[in-house]
């Protein structure tokens, strides 16, 4: 910023002037910060004071534009022509017998209009031509103070600048400088543009200057007639091959907008496919699932034996039990004829189940009338006797010859059972054989009948009764699948010789039961 003297222009560089409160607020074209003007009354005197110490102010009637007189010498780059400026005028040198003796640069209407109510350091008015192409000495219009005189200054300072920098106005000074810095470069680039063109006129200058014949003229002409023909007949056919490339192009993104179709068509039904193939798999699995379980029960199942669940053979003290009825009577403990009636319908009706199984294979001719508490015995000659009481202590005689008939029964099955076993060629130590023997009437010499008898010795020999025939279930359910009476087919077990001789490897009885 400068600052003027009551008497002469001096800058003072050293000092930044106070804001003056008085004036607008200005904003930065570019960064659009605010602006703080300072100094703009002595600015003012000082432009005007300027201009006069500089030269006169030369007014002509053939020009139309205001100029401002700039000093004879300029320092410009040796051998580099002056450099017009957008806006510039070129004096006319063609004006006769006159030639100018100093530069003048014309300034379009906004910078001529600063000029033009400026006054003089002294005071003095200026006599400024108008762009308006008024009088060269017309008086100067007196000097407007105030706000409205400052503004005017700033505004129409800050239209010249933007005119000769083509950037809008005013700018701070980090922008000037950013802009500055810009301008330097483009001047820097303009000039190595001129050295450049120079060199190149030089060079052209320097060559050797031949001037062709009519003869040659034509036939170079012809040559590059010829030529340009080629051209365009090249330039034809890569025409038509670009048509056909392109032609070519539409068609493939055709085929390529079909293909994105049906890749998009193709994972959908994909997806859908994934989609069942895991629901299928799912559903597999779990039927899977349940077929392993089902298996594991049918196994379970093969295993059981519905007449081991039915007819659970076992002891209680010394009577031996079915169903846990039990079978005999004692001195100190009367069973009641109940119960009694009720282990025998058990009895027989196992027996009786076990001999239908293997008919018409066994000799079944003793027959067992199975009919609950209320069992019936009959003999080869058809003679029923009664396998239920209560009977007479003293006598009892077909009620004997039931129990008689029933151990011969279960004597006929076990024989069965160890001819069966030689036949599947067991060893005989191994073949079924019951474990207490059973003579006419007797069981391991205690007789079963009741007459004559003790209730002691006929309660063991009942006890030894069941035993046998649960040795005799063991040998039935080793060596068959049982199936209901109704079946209409009977499987015999597919390992009988292995189940057989494992089951009398073991030979579980009953300690209990034989004593």
């Amino acid at each position: 910023m400068r600052k003027n003297g009551s008497g002469s222009n001096v800058a003072d560089k050293g000092r930044i002037l106070p804001a003056d409160p008085n004036l607008p607020r200005f904003l930065c074209q570019n960064c659009r910060q605010s602006l703080c003007m300072s100094g703009v009354d002595s600015y003012a005197g000082m432009q005007g004071s300027s201009i006069l110490s500089t030269g006169s102010v030369v007014g002509s009637s053939r020009m139309d534009h205001s100029y401002v007189v700039l000093p004879k010498q300029r320092n410009q780059t040796p051998g580099v022509p002056p450099r017009p400026r957008s806006g510039m005028i070129q004096p006319d040198t063609s004006q006769s017998g006159k030639a100018i003796d100093e530069s003048f640069v014309v300034l379009p209407p906004p910078a001529a209009s600063v000029y033009k109510c400026e006054p003089g350091a002294d005071g003095g008015g200026t006599n400024l031509p108008s762009s308006e192409g008024g009088p060269a000495n017309s008086p100067a219009q007196p000097h407007n103070s105030g706000f409205d005189s400052t503004i005017t200054v700033l505004n129409r300072a800050f239209d010249i600048a933007t005119t000769q920098t083509q950037v809008e106005q005013p700018l701070c000074l980090e922008c000037m400088r950013v802009l500055s810095d810009k301008l330097d470069k483009e001047v820097e680039d303009v000039n190595k543009d001129i050295n450049a063109y120079e060199a190149c006129l030089q060079s052209l200058e320097g060559e050797a200057k031949t001037v062709l014949t009519e003869a040659e003229f034509l036939k170079e002409k012809l040559k590059i007639e010829e030529e340009e023909r080629k051209l365009e007949a090249a330039i034809a056919e890569t025409e038509k091959q670009c048509a056909e490339v392109t032609a070519e192009l539409k068609e493939m993104d055709l085929k390529s907008g079909r293909f994105k179709e049906l890749e998009e068509r193709y994972w959908q039904e994909f997806n859908n496919f994934q989609f069942q193939l895991i629901s299928h798999q799912e559903e597999r699995d779990a039927i899977l699932a349940k077929i392993e379980v089902s298996q594991a029960h049918l196994e379970l199942l093969k295993r059981t034996n519905v007449l081991n669940d039915a007819f659970p053979i076992w002891y209680d003290g010394d009577f031996g039990t079915i169903n846990n009825f039990r079978l005999g009577r004692l001195p100190k403990v009367q069973v009641e004829w109940d119960e009694i009636n009720a282990a025998w319908g058990q009895a027989c009706l196992l027996l009786h189940t076990m001999a239908q199984y293997f008919r018409p294979k066994f000799p079944y001719r003793i027959k067992i009338l199975p009919m609950g508490s209320y069992p019936r015995i009959m003999d080869s000659s058809n003679t029923t006797y009664e396998l239920f009481g209560p009977v007479n202590v003293f006598w009892s005689t077909r009620y004997d010859k039931a129990m008689t008939l029933y151990l011969t029964c279960l004597k006929d099955f076990s024989d069965f059972a160890n001819l069966k076993d030689k036949e599947n060629n067991i060893p005989p130590e191994r073949c079924f054989k019951l474990p207490y023997k059973i003579e006419n009437d007797k069981v391991e010499g205690h007789s079963i009948t009741q007459s004559f008898n003790k209730q002691e010795s006929w309660t063991k020999a009942l006890k030894y009764t069941l035993c046998n025939l649960k040795w005799a279930l063991y040998w039935f359910v080793g060596n068959t699948n049982f199936q209901p009476l109704t079946a209409t087919t009977v499987s015999p077990h597919p390992d009988v010789s292995s189940g057989t001789a494992s089951l009398y490897s073991k030979r579980p009885i009953d300690t209990k039961l034989q004593s």
